[in-house]
């Protein structure tokens, strides 16, 4: 049981030491980006159907605007009236400064 814990503590200590040697800062600030427009995203789409039961939601994906902005998209299932209706939210931000840019909401027909 030692040696197990040994070998487990030695494993977590090397993904560590790894983990600073070739850090993946780009992909650690796209998924704190994310995660920080997503919230938004959510929040918007509550706020614009706030009586309708979101029933699925994802990531759609990070497009360069230019060497400064991105574009973040979330395609959210809304049941709306018994249907189901595809919204999109787009998000507009810079990266270098974390500023918002601007935001759409739409339903693609």
């Amino acid at each position: 049981m030692k040696s197990r814990s040994l070998t487990i503590l030695m494993g977590s200590v090397i993904v560590l030491m790894m983990a600073f040697m070739f850090p993946s800062h780009n992909i650690a600030v796209q998924k704190l980006d994310y995660e920080k427009y997503g919230s938004i995203a959510i929040a918007v789409v509550k706020a614009d159907y706030p009586e309708e039961a979101v029933t699925d939601y994802e990531y759609v994906g990070r497009k360069k605007i230019s060497s400064q902005e991105v574009q973040d998209s979330f395609r959210f299932q809304v049941k709306e009236d018994g249907k189901e209706k595809t919204v999109i939210v787009t998000i507009n931000h810079k990266t270098t400064e974390d500023k918002f840019i601007s935001l759409t909401v739409e339903e693609p027909k």
